[in-house]
């Protein structure tokens, strides 16, 4: 379907979009989203860091994997609910690495990754949640999603594909569907990996001279590039949308790669401590077992 209605201007989502931030919660390198808040990503500062050095970050992150394998452990041993974590961000983001850092020391059996790409025939006959729907992580899982169900209220928007309308109602679609997986079990953490147009410069720039990396770079990624702040804005209003009580988005600076890897694994151990996963209690007595 193509757009029926002229692009926004800037005019015209000024009102909108210059709400002054006065309900976010700022801490180490990290801006978590409260409902109802109006967010710029103008005004957050992608080179803002968690930690005083990278030295320091880097220590923390290990104390940081070895406690969040503890708790995987204990939520797949648990098999009661689960741990969804969305990774969105533009073109060089630093999803992959993102990604990375968050497994690094996990236990495959208890993770469920999904990378979502251009949606195939089949998924194109079904509603845009269909596909989604079906990757939810399991009990006792943790899924992580390398993009997700957001591609389908950001790019059609960006490229016109859709009207306002039907925007507006894809975004209730995914409220309804986070509330849903909430009701079942599923804990959400949602993260916008901030970068700077700068820094994905330097780093397409970056995959051009490096031959173990060249493989990623896309021709197409600079006609997105060119749409950079049409993007930012679209971003800036999904996230200002979909964020809800119990799945509010992370906003997270990641041009300092460290940083970025720093606070994520903070949220993800924060967001598990909380949900305090137990281990089931055994229907035997141990101390009765004897093995010869």
């Amino acid at each position: 379907m193509k757009e029926s209605e002229p692009a926004e201007s800037a005019r015209q989502v000024k009102e909108e979009r210059l709400t002054p931030i006065s309900r976010l919660e700022e801490r180490k390198g990290l801006v978590l989203v409260e409902p109802g808040a109006k967010i710029r990503l103008a005004r957050i500062d992608p080179n803002a860091t968690g930690a005083a050095s990278k030295g320091k970050a880097e220590k923390q992150i290990g104390k940081l994997r070895v406690r969040l394998a503890e708790l995987q452990q204990a939520l797949y041993a648990e098999h009661r609910r689960s741990l969804l974590i969305v990774i969105q961000a533009m073109d060089t983001g630093g999803k992959d690495g993102a990604i990375k850092n968050l497994c690094s020391g996990l236990d495959p059996n208890g993770v469920q990754l999904t990378n979502f790409k251009v949606p195939s025939a089949e998924e194109w006959d079904h509603d845009f949640l269909w596909r989604v729907h079906k990757a939810a992580p399991r009990k006792g899982i943790i899924g992580i999603w390398n993009r997700s169900h957001y591609e389908d209220v950001l790019v059609p928007r960006v490229h016109r594909q859709i009207t306002r309308a039907v925007w507006r109602d894809r975004c209730e679609d995914i409220i309804a569907f986070e509330r849903l997986l909430i009701r079942n079990g599923a804990t959400l953490l949602k993260f916008f990996l901030h970068i700077s147009k700068d820094e994905q410069k330097a780093r397409l720039q970056a995959r051009l001279k490096d031959p173990q990396k060249i493989w990623k770079f896309n021709p197409g990624d600079l006609k997105e590039r060119g749409l950079w702040d049409v993007y930012q804005r679209v971003y800036e209003a999904v996230i200002n949308d979909t964020s809800i009580d119990l799945a509010r988005w992370h906003i997270v600076p990641a041009n300092r790669k460290w940083s970025r890897n720093l606070v994520m694994l903070e949220a993800v151990v924060t967001a598990l401590e909380e949900m305090n996963p137990k281990y089931p209690k055994l229907a035997f007595d141990a101390s009765t077992i004897v093995i010869e």
